[in-house]
This record gives C-alpha cells, sequence and structure tokens, in this order.
C-alpha cells in the first residue's frame, strides 16, 4: 500500500469544480459520509407510478444504504415505508415486487398493513400495557410524485420535490411523451452490479465524448441513416446545468419534443412498424405519433443523485459499497398502446440496453477500468473541464455548453460538493 494522508472533503474537488481527486471513487470512509450527507438529507427515486398500478402492489428500493417498500394500499394511495419490523429490526420483504395485502414479519409474525400500520401481534398478552400498536406503524418516509416518478427522503424539512426538480421539470415533462399518446408504463427491466462507485455511473449518462469510441459495436450494428443520427459530436447539441445536480445533454435536438415534425417522412426502420398499426386500424396522425415515439427521446436527463431519464428507458443506479454499483434498467412504453409499438420499444431497449445488448457490457467494462485505474498508484486529478472554454449561459441563467462537454459532470459534483460541505459544518 503506498502511503498518504487521507483529503479533506472540502479538497476532493477544485474550487472551479473542473477536477476531481480519484479518491472520490476509492475512500470507504468517504462514501460512508455521502450516504449520510447525501442519500439521507434528498429526494431519491424510488418508482414509477406504473410499477404498482394495483391496490396491495408493492416493489422494494433502496436509498442509499436503506431498504424500503414502495406500497399502493386499499385507497390507491401510495406509501413509501422503511423495510424494518418495529420489533427486532428484521426486514419484512425480501422480494422485488408483488401484490400483498399486508406485510408480514417472518421473525415472529409481526404484520402490518400496506400503509404500515401495525395490524397484528401473535400471542399479544404479555404486551398488554406495554406496547400500543398505534404507536408501532413502520416508519413511513417523506414521499412526492411528479409525472409518476416517485421521490422519497428521510428529510423532513426538505424543499418540496417540484422545487428539487427546478428546471429538470421541463425535460420530465418532454420525456414522458415517448408514450406515443398514451400514458408512460413500465414495460420491464433487468439489474446487474459492477465493480465501482455509484459516480462512475452518475457520470457516464451525461458523457456524450466516449459514444463514438466505446459504443463502435453498436453504430456498426445500425443503418446507414441510423448511424449518422448517431453522430453528434459535432451536431447542434448540448450540456446544460439545470441546477440542484441535475442536467440535460442534447444528443439529437430534432427529437427533443416527439409532438413536433410529425410530417416528416417516416424512417425506412419503421416502415414495417407504421404497415403493422395501419393494418390494425389506427389513422394515419396516430401512426406518424406512435412511430415518432417508438425510439425515445434525443437527449438523456440526469436527476441527481440517482436516477437517468435516458432516450428510452429509466437508469437507476443504487450505492451498494465505496467499489460496488447496483443499476437497473427499465425498459417503458405506452400504457394500453399498441402491442407493436411496446414490442418495437422492448426490441430496441434489448439491443443497446438489454443484458445481451450492444450497449451496457461496453458501458460496464469501461466503468470497472475506472475503478481499476483510481485505484492504482498516489492520489491524482479526474478532469471534468471538456467545454469549459465554450460555456455560455442561456436565457434562465443556466450554464451549457457543447454536447460533448463535461458540464453534467460539473453540475453534480456541484451539488455534491454543496452537500457535503453542509454535512461537515454541521457536525
Amino acid at each position: 500500500m503506498l502511503n498518504q494522508k487521507r483529503i479533506p472533503v472540502n479538497q476532493m474537488v477544485t474550487p472551479e469544480g473542473d477536477k476531481v481527486q480519484s479518491e472520490m471513487y476509492t475512500d470507504s470512509e468517504l462514501f460512508d459520509k455521502e450516504m449520510d450527507a447525501i442519500f439521507d438529507n434528498t429526494w431519491v427515486w424510488v418508482a414509477h407510478e406504473s410499477e404498482i398500478p394495483n391496490k396491495g402492489d408493492y416493489k422494494t428500493a433502496r436509498i442509499g444504504r436503506h431498504s424500503v417498500i414502495v406500497s399502493r394500499d386499499r385507497k390507491m394511495d401510495i406509501h413509501v415505508l422503511l423495510n424494518r419490523c418495529r420489533h427486532r429490526g428484521a426486514t419484512i420483504c425480501e422480494k422485488h415486487k408483488g401484490n400483498a395485502r399486508s406485510f408480514v414479519c417472518p421473525y415472529h409474525g409481526w404484520g402490518y398493513g400496506q400503509d404500515g400500520t401495525l395490524r397484528a401481534i401473535p400471542i399479544a398478552g404479555p404486551y398488554e400495557g406495554v406496547v400500543d400498536k398505534e404507536e408501532l406503524p413502520l416508519i413511513s418516509l417523506r414521499m412526492e410524485s411528479y409525472q409518476g416518478m416517485i421521490f422519497a427522503t428521510f428529510n423532513k424539512d426538505i424543499e418540496p420535490l417540484e422545487d428539487f426538480l427546478g428546471g429538470a421539470k421541463k425535460w420530465m415533462d418532454l420525456f414522458m411523451k415517448q408514450g406515443g399518446g398514451y400514458p408512460i408504463k413500465t414495460l420491464g427491466e433487468h439489474r446487474f452490479r459492477f465493480p465501482g462507485n455509484w459516480k462512475i455511473q452518475l457520470e457516464n449518462t451525461t458523457d456524450a465524448y466516449h459514444f463514438p469510441i466505446i459504443h463502435k459495436s453498436f453504430i456498426s450494428s445500425l443503418d446507414g441513416d441510423t448511424a449518422e443520427i448517431f453522430d453528434f459530436l459535432e451536431g447542434d447539441g448540448f450540456v446544460e446545468d439545470l441546477g440542484n445536480g441535475h442536467s440535460v445533454m442534447v444528443m439529437i435536438p430534432e427529437l427533443v419534443d416527439l409532438e413536433e415534425n410529425l410530417d416528416d417522412p417516416i424512417p425506412a426502420r419503421f416502415e414495417a412498424l407504421a404497415a403493422e398499426l395501419r393494418a390494425e386500424g389506427h389513422d394515419d396522425d396516430k401512426v406518424r405519433r406512435l412511430v415518432r415515439a417508438a425510439a425515445g427521446s434525443g437527449f438523456n436527463l440526469n436527476l441527481f443523485p440517482n436516477v437517468a431519464c435516458s432516450m428510452a428507458f429509466f437508469r437507476v443506479l443504487a450505492p451498494i459499497s465505496v467499489n460496488e454499483t447496483e443499476i437497473q434498467h427499465i425498459a417503458i412504453g405506452g400504457d394500453g398502446a399498441p402491442s407493436a409499438f411496446n414490442k418495437t420499444r422492448i426490441r430496441l431497449h434489448e439491443h443497446f440496453q438489454g443484458p445481451m445488448g450492444f450497449g451496457t457490457p461496453d458501458d460496464s467494462e469501461a466503468w470497472e477500468r475506472v475503478q481499476k485505474g483510481a485505484g492504482s498508484g498516489m492520489s491524482e486529478w479526474i478532469l471534468v473541464n471538456r467545454g469549459q472554454n465554450l460555456v455560455q449561459q442561456n436565457d434562465m441563467g443556466n450554464d451549457y455548453s457543447t454536447v460533448c462537454s463535461e458540464i453534467g459532470m460539473k453540475a453534480a459534483y456541484k451539488q455534491w460538493v454543496k452537500m457535503m460541505n453542509a454535512a461537515e459544518q454541521g457536525a
């Protein structure tokens, strides 16, 4: 082991925000501080409403170190509950998702309602006058949603979700248009873990610079017209800092608003889909709207700290340890949309994001290599300054730069610094 001093938190990022220390990925003590200062104190994405559409539906999720249950009760209200029995602290739900009338702790049988209320204690006599069931519901987190995206927080005093999202709301509104005129619905998912720090993945979704290099195999799998669309580094796209750690990377400007340009010619790769939709009896306007939405939006929206609305899917990160992160890729389509449309969306998702796709395996290897490199040798600066010489401000006062700039990474690290310093000063 090389002998070197621990770097203070306030020196991990340069004042300009253009460099970060390699310990950002490898320091286990720093990781613990991040879980307290960031994940325990901000809005964290836990579910999309379509994942729990019915009474009694639930899913489990992670907020930093903590397991939570996202549940819909008999009144169709949504709750986010700490997955921990109030008796001896055992987790009460181990399944990823399902439907249940109640949650029963497997250790001693304490039973909880879908809203977290404690309803049953087996052999309750010895608790007479000792335990009041009304005082021991599952711990309930503050929960709010926007555009069907459910966020939760342990911080009871945090600003409203919509204030936290700020400038990102405009882009969330645009992203949700890709149902082709139908509400957004989750279609399926896959999960995997990679041996690297959570911030490596946070950076990736706002990094266009790597795309034509690491994803050559994906580009080579496309037809000529489609490959040309993904040749966007010299185009008119941009990356914008949206505040509070959020950012947007616009790669294909003509696909930002999927309800525009509906009269454009239907791309050759979607002619079969259009023909199938017409054969089902859908009129031309509907066919064009569905076809335009089939491939998703032309941008990636990063929502600090754990979720991205990435072109045509949700990407969710969950920190496991300083050098391990779980990734969840969620395919999305239209709720009630023609099966041909949703099938096309799934096939496109599999082509790039799927476990046997062209994109995810290449990305995962790159993330692993960053972690390996960060742990080699003495502390070194990691550069996040690409495009800094081209930064401008828009009418909203937000910084933006060329599409292959690293403004999005700087946006995330500005919020990281803000939250970590606040925790240090409050300690």
